[in-house]
């Protein structure tokens, strides 16, 4: 083996090693989650999540959580996507997400206090009255 190629692999199984050590995770998705864990899985920075609103498209178009899609729009995503629901009450947001898992969602969470919830830990929103 060359000594650039030897280098090449040395560097390659170190980065291995340190990466996999120093740089952290973001913690997986539970069935529910508050919506603190939510804003801190944001803040990991490029998340691979889907925030859905599950209510009707007034509400929706009024004020929704900045990047949400409308649950009626969400047809075209990957099903191995991370998916977090909210709706006007825990309850509607819970059979959403179940609907979701049964459609072959893998990762789905319920945003438990919705709007409301989101909005009380100053999270960012959108929509005519933001």
């Amino acid at each position: 083996m060359s000594e650039q190629k030897a280098e090449a692999n040395a560097i390659s199984n170190i980065k291995e090693k340190v990466v996999d050590k120093v740089l952290p995770t973001p913690p997986d998705a539970t069935p529910k989650s508050s919506a603190q864990a939510l804003k801190e899985r944001l803040q990991w920075g490029e998340p691979g999540l889907t925030i859905i609103d599950a209510r009707d498209r007034e509400s929706f178009l009024e004020e929704r959580i900045t990047g949400a899609m409308l649950a009626s729009d969400m047809n075209k995503l990957e099903k191995n996507r991370e998916l977090y629901v909210y709706s006007n009450t825990d309850q509607e947001a819970a059979e959403v997400a179940e609907e979701l898992r049964q459609q072959g969602f893998e990762s789905v969470s319920q945003l438990q206090g919705g709007l409301a919830g989101w909005k009380a830990i100053q999270g960012p929103t959108e929509g005519r009255s933001s």
